[in-house]
């Protein structure tokens, strides 16, 4: 299984920035998936979900009406399209697949819930 993350890098406060996961060596449309980000010294931290359909979604309140998670079952890929950055945006953005057997629009929101992580891709807002 391998998740691979792309598209960080350096944006100004106020711009944009677009994250890709690409997924290989699973079923991608039988699994949930999450972006959490995390910054040295802190814990990993929800930031979005969205179900094997697609059809549903969860943000952390920080983020909403800013950032939105979307996936294309036919690319194996998930997107995050994040707006209006801020420098507490700064992190490093990790993609995640959880297991979903069960319920097509259901979604994940902690850590322990996922199976497999990609290697994260640094995001950095400057002020």
């Amino acid at each position: 299984v391998q998740l691979q993350a792309s598209g960080g890098g350096l944006v100004q406060a106020g711009g944009s920035l677009g994250l890709s996961c690409e997924v290989s060596g699973l079923t991608f449309s039988m699994y949930a998936m999450g972006w959490f980000r995390q910054v040295p010294g802190k814990e990993r931290e929800f930031v979005a979900a969205i179900s094997r359909s697609g059809e549903t979604t969860s943000y952390v309140d920080s983020v909403k009406g800013r950032f939105t998670i979307s996936r294309d079952n036919t690319k194996n890929t998930m997107y995050l399209q994040m707006m209006k950055l801020k420098p507490e945006d700064t992190a490093v953005y990790y993609c995640a697949a959880a297991r979903a057997s069960y319920n097509v629009n259901y979604y994940y929101t902690r850590t322990y819930q996922y199976d497999s992580w990609g290697q994260g891709t640094l995001v950095t807002v400057s002020s």
